[in-house]
């Protein structure tokens, strides 16, 4: 396990009685560098949607936890919030809930002459992902996906 990792894991452990007692769900927890800033982010969810007492709740009891158990070595900057509308679906959790929805897939390589999809999340597995388009259905192996998240529109 990288390091990155074990402080997503341990900071998902500390959050899961926080979260609890607030009727929450940790959605995801990712540890990340962007341009010379290293960013804990949590990101709550509950069925009615996430508001800012519900993140302010979170921030301040996790934390106390941070600061007592100082286990992330580098300076970091700590945000809770919500995963929003178009989020993303990193964990087979994710994409489970989200069976019979839009989704938008993006891949690291043209597939079929394109990098980028819309269509209906029919299934997933182990290896693949499947989307039924207007024309097709499409089944990607996860290894291709850049990115999928949920479509939305205005």
């Amino acid at each position: 396990m990288s390091k990155r990792e074990s402080y997503e894991a341990k900071t998902e452990e500390f959050l899961q009685p926080i979260v609890q007692e607030y009727d929450l769900e940790v959605y995801d927890v990712e540890f990340v560098k962007e341009a010379s800033e290293w960013y804990l982010r949590v990101f709550i969810d509950k069925p009615e949607g996430v508001n800012i007492q519900d993140c302010e709740r979170v921030s301040r009891a996790m934390s106390e936890i941070l600061d007592k158990e100082d286990y992330i070595e580098e300076a970091y900057i700590f945000e809770v919030s919500s995963p929003g509308l178009g989020r993303a679906l990193k964990k087979d959790r994710h994409l489970q809930k989200s069976i019979g929805q839009a989704v938008d897939v993006k891949t690291y390589k043209p597939k079929d002459g394109k990098k980028e999809f819309h269509g209906l999340l029919e299934g997933f597995d182990k290896e693949t992902i499947t989307i039924k388009t207007e024309e097709e259905n499409i089944v990607f192996l996860k290894t291709e996906v850049a990115l999928i998240r949920l479509a939305f529109d205005f």
